[in-house]
């Protein structure tokens, strides 16, 4: 384990994301980082490792059309190596739009997210959004 505080790295982690610095996302994840993507879409299902989480995110990108955004609603929380954020995710692409809250719950280990679990407020809505794989 690290020093740095978790609330600090889940904080350097939605700045990064939410300036689209993925550069900076990419360092915050553990190599071995395991996400876990709610619904039945596309993108659904636990992702491990820290490529196969930025080719998630790419994806997710490139579906949206670059305007995928992710904002924290709230004030984080932390319990231990947890971190939940309640946040408000949004994005369109030809012929839809989607825009929803949501919750982020990041394990921290030491400086790097090593796992993450993702809820949506409206997981139709969001499967309908990305789509069949």
């Amino acid at each position: 384990m690290g020093s740095t505080a978790p609330l600090t790295v889940v904080s350097r982690y939605f700045d990064a994301l939410a300036a689209k610095d993925f550069a900076t996302v990419t360092a915050v994840f553990a190599d071995d980082i395991v996400w876990h993507q709610p619904g039945g879409h596309r993108f659904s299902g636990t992702h491990s490792g820290s490529a196969a989480v930025n080719e998630l995110i790419g994806g997710m990108m490139a579906v949206s059309e670059g305007t995928f955004e992710l904002t924290v609603t709230g004030e984080p929380m932390d319990n231990g190596a947890l971190v939940a954020a309640p946040v408000r995710f949004a994005g369109r692409r030809a012929g839809a739009e989607m825009a929803m809250d949501g919750v982020d719950l990041l394990r921290i280990d030491g400086d790097r997210i090593a796992e993450v679990w993702l809820f949506s407020a409206d997981p139709r809505a969001e499967d309908a959004f990305w789509g069949a794989g």
